[in-house]
């Protein structure tokens, strides 16, 4: 599904961590997410992560899992 920038969320890789680039503006590859666990999920599922951050190296979600499960309604620093 097609979505606007605003309504999706910037995921990095560093150090084979996943993490949240809210502001997008962190440098190298990112992979755009809807903010959701269904969405993260399937990505997970799918390998989306790995093909679209074209990395080998398996990949540790903890952070963002973390941060999802806290996350609520707030998009790319909204209020």
């Amino acid at each position: 599904m097609r979505a606007s920038r605003t309504a999706l969320l910037r995921v990095v890789s560093q150090d084979n961590e996943l993490i949240f680039d809210e502001r997008a503006v962190m440098a190298g590859r990112g992979a755009w997410v809807h903010p959701t666990q269904q969405c993260i999920d399937a990505a997970l599922k799918r390998h989306a992560f790995a093909r679209a951050l074209r990395v080998s190296a398996q990949l540790s979600t903890q952070t963002i899992e973390k941060r999802l499960n806290g996350y609520g309604t707030k998009v790319n620093g909204s209020k």
